[in-house]
């Protein structure tokens, strides 16, 4: 049976203009979901009445590697509405150990660091997709995840670079960031999440970056995250603490719940994975809207912001929210709204430390062995590896010696070293 929620919104730019928004609930994969959006002008409507770039489409590593595919998937993107199209721009030894461990693909199992390198893609690569993304008039992000893909790509001169959120304390890679930022003013825009992270973790990375032409996104690092982690209120909170506009990195399934809201709690910027079928084998397909389900997220998004521009920010939420409650119950409403403290989601919490960056040694060594640049990295736990030390301490740690031994992979320990020689 289908449960049908009429929203009536007022266009900014005209107040006699009305757009009856209707939304048709169904059930998708044994879940409920919003599926269908039908729009009805009324009198002189048009739909982008209010409409600022804000939909991120996080293409990622969807592509596998296949250009044809990629461009398949920018075009869907662009079609279903987004305004900023996004990439990762992946060298394996930039992101793991190559002990970190196993995925599991649908050939079985896999070493996980063998599986980013299958992503590895040349810059000529990177270059076809930004054209190919301005060509449907749409904006170029992507994430670096070290040095050399950070200075890769900007070279290409991106719209916008994505630091993603186990990247926020990589602090050699946003401390080139910010040396490149300072040499053209600041003009570059930088967007930031902050998945498994502390308050304390995010002043870091502002401190280095710098707030001009900065967007921090709330995040819950867990594929997928449930609803309930995603503390909304938290949005108005991180906004007037660190003075930077804000949005959120949705990582959920439903399509419209999360990314609406956040627009009625002051989001700037929704992002949100995109593929072609949840069937295929990217590494964040499972979490991703396919083109229909992207395109019902994208009408909600926008419909939120005109009611926002309309009404102001805290009648519009009250609108918002009052809609919200013909599909959805007020307690479900209310555990995505949450309370606004900043900690670390139920989901993510195990994720600390593994998923974020920390300090690993790159080779078997001895004790007695002088520590010099190459022999410790900057990389995610993630699997099976044991986690180090922060990577603020890297500098440090170069010259001295080790007060034992060490295996390749291990995760960097005070312990491990002679600071009194």
């Amino acid at each position: 049976m289908f449960a049908i929620a009429n929203i009536i919104l007022l266009c900014t730019t005209s107040y006699t203009t009305l757009l009856l928004l209707s939304i048709v609930q169904t059930n998708i994969t044994q879940r409920s979901t919003l599926v269908l959006l039908k729009i009805f002008p009324l009198l002189n409507s048009f739909f982008f009445c209010h409409n600022k770039k804000m939909v991120i489409a996080e293409i990622g590593t969807s592509h596998e590697g296949d250009l044809q595919k990629a461009k398949e998937l920018i075009t869907a993107a662009s079609n279903a509405g987004a305004d900023f199209i996004k990439f990762q721009w992946v060298i394996a030894k930039e992101i793991l150990h190559p002990k970190t461990g196993l995925v599991k693909l649908p050939t079985g199992e896999i070493p996980l660091y063998d599986r980013f390198t299958s992503f590895e893609k040349p810059q000529s690569f990177y270059k076809e997709l930004l054209d190919y993304t301005h060509e449907k008039g749409k904006k170029f992000i992507c994430s670096p995840f070290g040095l050399e893909s950070l200075n890769q790509l900007l070279e290409l001169n991106p719209d916008a670079i994505k630091i993603a959120s186990p990247e926020l304390n990589h602090f050699k890679m946003l401390e080139a960031l910010a040396d490149f930022r300072k040499s053209q003013n600041e003009k570059s825009l930088v967007i930031l999440s902050s998945g498994v992270s502390t308050l304390s973790d995010i002043e870091k990375a502002l401190n280095i970056l710098g707030t001009q032409n900065v967007c921090l996104l709330h995040c819950v690092t867990s594929y997928p995250a449930p609803e309930s982690d995603y503390n909304l209120l938290l949005l108005e909170n991180l906004k007037n603490i660190f003075g930077v506009p804000v949005g959120v990195s949705d990582h959920s399934l439903d399509p419209i719940l999360v990314p609406t809201l956040s627009i009625a709690f002051g989001g700037t910027f929704v992002e949100k994975h995109i593929t072609l079928s949840k069937q295929t084998s990217g590494l964040d397909d499972p979490v991703a809207l396919e083109q229909e389900q992207f395109a019902f997220m994208t009408h909600s998004v926008n419909q939120a912001k005109t009611a926002i521009a309309h009404y102001g920010q805290q009648i519009g939420k009250q609108k918002i929210i009052e809609q919200l409650t013909q599909s959805y119950s007020i307690e479900k409403i209310n555990s995505v709204i949450g309370n606004g403290v900043k900690q670390l989601a139920n989901s993510e919490k195990n994720n600390y430390g593994k998923t974020n960056r920390s300090l690993h040694f790159m080779n078997d060594f001895e004790a007695g062995h002088k520590i010099q640049k190459g022999d410790i990295e900057i990389l995610r736990t993630e699997k099976i590896l044991s986690q180090g030390i922060s990577p603020e301490f890297y500098d440090t740690l170069l010259g001295k010696k080790l007060s034992r031994k060490v295996q390749s992979g291990s995760g960097v320990q005070f312990e491990d070293f002679l600071f009194s020689q």
